[in-house]
């Protein structure tokens, strides 16, 4: 009984130095740190100045699909397009400077791109969809007038593995859009793939997952008719 006794209190001073161990882990891992894009931040507002930013733009955020799309404007000569995308970023990262990217230009309509690195660390549709929830209530606040467009995911190659869960993010992004008001949904997904359900190679950069410019007219095709829609004439 008494080896009995030694040993639960043995494997009961293990396990609670386990817990010890891994707690500071799981805490750090909950701790958003502001400074991740702080940079890339700070060079808005540079931009801003020489710019000569104004307000009522069609607004342009998220990860690198858009930071890339440098010549942007030039793809929708009808309309003034500003970009605000910063490579690498998730929608948690657009949640916490939403206050600095979103709503210092007073936009006419807002389009998002944030989900494809998100899936592709591992965080799951049901945790994407309420970010991009709270995201949207974030901009109805500041602007409760103001349309909000989700991009889709895109298709690539090298996150092609990852299909399954990028297909299951886009219908439930468009399912959530489709009930909340002034929200669409851009599908730049299907036309990105073939007949053969495969995605385009040809528009992909050597890391096939950045764009080349064909990659982009398809979006141009897309978004054109969202980025036109209610415009004054």
């Amino acid at each position: 009984m008494n080896r009995f006794n030694s040993s639960f209190r043995f494997l009961t001073k293990i396990c609670l130095l386990a817990c010890f161990i891994s707690l500071p882990v799981a805490l750090s891992a909950q701790v958003y740190n502001p400074k991740t894009f702080e940079k890339n931040i700070k060079a808005f507002d540079k931009r801003d100045l020489i710019e000569n930013v104004q307000p009522g733009a069609n607004l342009f955020v998220g990860s690198s699909s858009i930071t890339n799309w440098k010549d942007i404007a030039t793809y929708f000569p009808d309309a003034y397009v500003i970009n605000r995308g910063f490579g690498g970023s998730k929608f948690v990262d657009l949640l916490y400077y939403a206050d600095r990217v979103i709503m210092p230009y007073k936009p006419a309509k807002i389009f998002v791109y944030e989900g494809d690195n998100d899936i592709a660390s591992g965080v799951d549709t049901e945790t994407l969809i309420k970010q991009a929830k709270e995201l949207r209530k974030k901009i109805a606040i500041a602007f409760p007038e103001v349309p909000v467009v989700f991009i889709s995911v895109k298709p690539s190659v090298s996150r092609w593995n990852l299909k399954d869960k990028y297909v299951e993010f886009n219908k439930a992004l468009k399912k959530y859009t489709k009930k909340e008001k002034l929200t669409d949904f851009a599908d730049v997904w299907t036309p990105m793939i073939d007949e053969n359900g495969e995605v385009f190679k040809d528009v992909f950069l050597k890391d096939n997952l950045h764009m080349k410019p064909n990659g982009y007219q398809i979006w141009q095709k897309s978004l054109q008719p969202f980025v036109l829609k209610n415009k004054k004439v």
